[in-house]
């Protein structure tokens, strides 16, 4: 598919808006998830390597964070009492957020928009994307990590968190789109199908992307399930990792 076609991308938010309710199971290997005890052990095992490795950054006090959905990480930035503006398109999702953090919600600033269509108006200590940038189409990546270089201070901190390739990582009745073709069909429990945009970027793609919108980043892997990367603005447009922060990561 040569591109995503508008439609896709409506299809792509109805999705994300219907799966709320559903969408932790995803995270915790339950339901359609569930994998068996060998495959759910890795899961759970780079699991708790990224959330370790998260815990461990240096975001600094006010803190962006795109695409929170049910607020797996904005209850961990919160519970850090950082500022989280947290931005999203689906009311759902931010519902269920709320819901998550209870009393520590009041330090977060939510806002439903489209990620395609919002910039940023402030400038933040960091910007937090987890499991988001494999739903931008092509054709837009660069757009998209443009406006994450304008919310960000100089100095301040981008971590970006995403899926592998790796047919266990998703619902038992999933299929991954081939490379070529950025569009998969996703189902809920109920049956229902929607189409939504799946990237699988290689880690050359990402840092070549990542380095025209101005940051240079080494993106890692987990041994099968996750990608991810750390990285610092610059004030002259670079990017690089603190001492501290590689040597406690890498």
């Amino acid at each position: 598919m040569t591109g995503v076609l508008p439609d896709v991308l409506e299809e792509q938010r109805s999705y994300y808006r219907a799966r709320a309710q559903e969408y932790d199971q995803w995270w915790n290997r339950e339901g359609r998830y569930d994998r068996g005890g060998v495959a759910n052990a890795q899961w759970l095992l780079e699991r708790h390597e990224v959330e370790q490795l998260f815990d461990s950054l240096p975001f600094g006090h006010r803190v962006l964070e795109l695409a929170p959905g049910t607020g797996i990480w904005t209850e961990r930035l919160a519970r850090r009492g950082l500022s989280v503006t947290a931005v999203d398109a689906s009311e759902e999702m931010l519902a269920m957020n709320r819901a998550r953090l209870g009393l520590q919600s009041t330090r977060v600033d939510y806002r439903v928009a489209d990620l395609f269509d919002w910039t940023p108006t402030l400038e933040f200590d960091a910007a937090v994307i987890c499991f988001w940038i494999s739903h931008i189409p092509r054709r837009k990546i660069g757009q998209f990590l443009s406006g994450v270089a304008q919310g960000v201070r100089p100095g301040g901190t981008v971590f970006f968190l995403d899926g592998l390739r790796e047919s266990s990582s998703t619902a038992i009745d999933h299929h991954l789109p081939s490379a070529e073709n950025e569009v998969m069909v996703r189902r809920l429990n109920d049956g229902r199908e929607f189409r939504v945009v799946k990237n699988f970027w290689s880690s050359g793609q990402l840092e070549d992307a990542f380095r025209s919108a101005g940051f240079r980043t080494q993106v890692r892997e987990t041994a099968t399930y996750f990608q991810y990367g750390v990285r610092r603005r610059m004030p002259n447009g670079e990017a690089t990792t603190t001492h501290a922060v590689e040597s406690s990561l890498y």
